[in-house]
């Protein structure tokens, strides 16, 4: 019983140093706010407003029809500018496509010549870049291809692909970058926080008051684990509810009572492994350059950014290793697919299992460099 005690006083103590550092509490509210609604709102796999002109050396009504049928939201309303300006144009940054209608386009089409559409792409912006010349060249061949016919008709096909999104119907990325941008910030500043919360006392010196009580490495070891990890779960729960489910409108399919729950048991492996850094670590900033040699890693590797099927092979094997990889998987689970438990279990048990590893490696080190200082 006193060891329980032990740790409830300790973690009461983390709490009240975490709150009194005003610049870690504005972190954490920025991390679960502005900047999941930030990037759930930037990032995407869609062209978005992009800047585009027209030369027309036709002005004819096809030329004009071909530059109204570019609109928002995904261009900007296209601009009239002359060929000589292209270049300086593109040099400006002012427009990202420019497309170049030569003299008698429409009455080449007419006469059954294929005159040819020049575009001009500013691919500094590639990902905006491909996906913009894409969507061009299918909306302008289109737009010629009813002209030519007066009519909608499409060529019927010997085939048809009738497609059905499962779980996404409308196809919505925010539903998408809005719970992985809350998963990354929970690896994030989990690590963070546990791992400063020790090296904290030890750049303090508050670290040797606490070996002359008598308290083990074990007690110091899971106060600063369930105090830091409350701080998350709270700040996790209020960002779930009203940053995603509220502003965002973002629909949690599963339960979110199994959700949380799997998140208390990631928080464990996510602290443990902070802590683990933190005991390897002599200073902050030997920690911050651990910091970046771990987590980055993980958020690429864990199936968030990209499918773990498509890293490469040699990689695969080893995100097995992350607890992140497994609790990816079994949040995306519960948030889109609406898993239950008797689907995500292997996901919770690997991730309790990883966790208690870690932990163990990190008290074991914790105990040595405890020896050592004494």
């Amino acid at each position: 019983m006193r060891v329980w005690s032990n740790i409830f006083w300790l973690g009461t103590k983390e709490l009240r140093s975490v709150f009194s550092d005003y610049a870690m509490l504005a972190l954490i509210v920025w991390a679960f706010s502005f900047s999941i609604y930030i990037r759930s709102n930037s990032i995407g796999e869609t062209i978005n407003n992009a800047t585009i002109a027209f030369v027309d050396e036709d002005r004819s009504a096809l030329s004009a029809h071909l530059r109204n049928a570019l609109y928002p939201p995904y261009f900007k309303l296209p601009e009239l500018i002359e060929a000589h300006e292209v270049d300086e144009a593109l040099n400006q940054n002012r427009f990202m496509f420019v497309v170049e209608v030569p003299p008698r386009f429409e009455a080449d089409i007419r006469q059954g010549r294929n005159p040819v559409l020049k575009l001009n792409i500013d691919a500094t912006a590639i990902m905006q870049a491909s996906l913009g010349a894409g969507y061009i060249n299918n909306i302008l061949a289109a737009e010629v291809q009813h002209f030519l016919k007066r009519s909608d008709e499409v060529t019927a096909l010997p085939v048809k692909l009738v497609m059905r999104r499962a779980f996404n119907p409308n196809d919505e990325k925010i539903w998408f970058t809005s719970i992985v941008a809350l998963l990354d910030q929970i690896s994030i500043l989990t690590i963070v926080l546990t791992g400063a919360a020790l090296l904290r006392e030890r750049e303090h010196g508050t670290i040797q008051h606490l070996m002359v009580m008598p308290l083990t490495p074990f007690e110091i070891a899971v106060a600063k684990v369930w105090a830091n990890g409350l701080i998350i779960l709270v700040a996790f729960m209020l960002s779930l509810f009203i940053v995603v489910e509220g502003l965002l409108d973002v629909h949690i399919a599963g339960s979110k009572f199994l959700l949380l729950m799997g998140t208390v048991i990631y928080l464990f492996a996510a602290a443990a492994i902070g802590i683990f850094l933190a005991t390897i670590a002599r200073s902050m900033a030997q920690f911050a350059l651990l910091m970046m040699m771990t987590i980055l890693p993980m958020m690429m590797l864990s199936g968030g950014m990209s499918p773990i099927e498509s890293q490469p092979e040699i990689i695969q094997p080893f995100t097995w290793l992350l607890p992140s990889r497994h609790y990816i998987a079994f949040a995306q689970a519960v948030a889109f697919r609406g898993a239950g438990l008797d689907i995500v279990w292997p996901q919770v048990v690997i991730v309790s299992g990883l966790g208690l590893a870690f932990f163990g490696g990190s008290l074991a080190l914790f105990r040595r460099s405890l020896e050592v200082a004494e």
